[in-house]
């Protein structure tokens, strides 16, 4: 049996059950670190069966403190809105060209934006974009006539939360080398547009158990207390 690394072996000793303030999740963390800048990880347990319409868990939300990632963008536009998305920062914009460019495999995008009228063309890409989460949505922004504030808000630290199927929201929330505060403004941005979107369906508790952890890091449960609603 291999032997366990020091860092293995710390993180072992560590008191799995024990509820922890946010602060003392991100110093234990630290204490814990990679030699790369890791993505602080956030996991939220919800009291939802995702299997149900009516306890599905879905939206948008904007980190304060941004993502520490960069974030590409694919706009489905035409003339002057794909004239806008691209000063807005776009990574890519296109109409059918760009159709034929993912249906030929080409999906290195985090977001996928489209303008209403260009759905007939993004229609055909369901199968595609829908088991990458990438197809647009009226609901999320993603289908807007205002593709500039869509790539802004993508590129500026927008993220999207959907619950799995068992009934757990995994999202990054910024990245080690943030500072403490700033985590703690896109933990609480994040936590709070959860537990706003609490669905008509949800029975019983419905925020159950909260933990951060770290790319590398072990994962820490953290006091239900620490967020508003929970």
């Amino acid at each position: 049996m291999a032997k366990a690394s020091k860092k293995q072996q710390k993180a072992n000793e560590l008191d799995r059950e024990k509820l922890y303030t946010v602060d003392e999740a991100l110093a234990t963390l630290r204490e814990h670190k990679a030699k790369f800048d890791e993505t602080v990880e956030v996991a939220m347990n919800l009291g939802v069966d995702p299997r149900h319409a009516d306890q599905m868990v879905r939206g948008m939300v904007s980190l304060p403190s941004g993502t520490g990632k960069d974030v590409r963008v694919a706009v489905f536009a035409k003339g002057d809105n794909a004239d806008k998305a691209l000063a807005a920062g776009a990574d890519k914009v296109g109409a059918e060209d760009l159709m034929e460019e993912m249906q030929n495999g080409n999906l290195d995008y985090d977001r996928v934006i489209a303008t209403p009228d260009m759905m007939g063309v993004v229609g055909r890409l369901g199968k595609v974009l829908g088991p990458k989460g990438l197809m647009p949505n009226p609901k999320l922004g993603t289908v807007t006539p205002n593709v500039e504030q869509a790539v802004k808000d993508a590129k500026g630290g927008q993220v999207e939360f959907r619950v799995e199927k068992q009934g757990i929201i995994h999202s990054g929330i910024g990245k080690l080398s943030f500072k403490d505060e700033d985590l703690k403004k896109n933990f609480e941005a994040l936590t709070q547009a959860v537990v706003k979107a609490k669905p008509s369906g949800s029975k019983g508790k419905y925020v159950r158990k909260i933990s951060l952890t770290s790319s590398m890091g072990p994962g820490l449960k953290v006091d239900l207390a620490e967020v508003e609603g929970a």
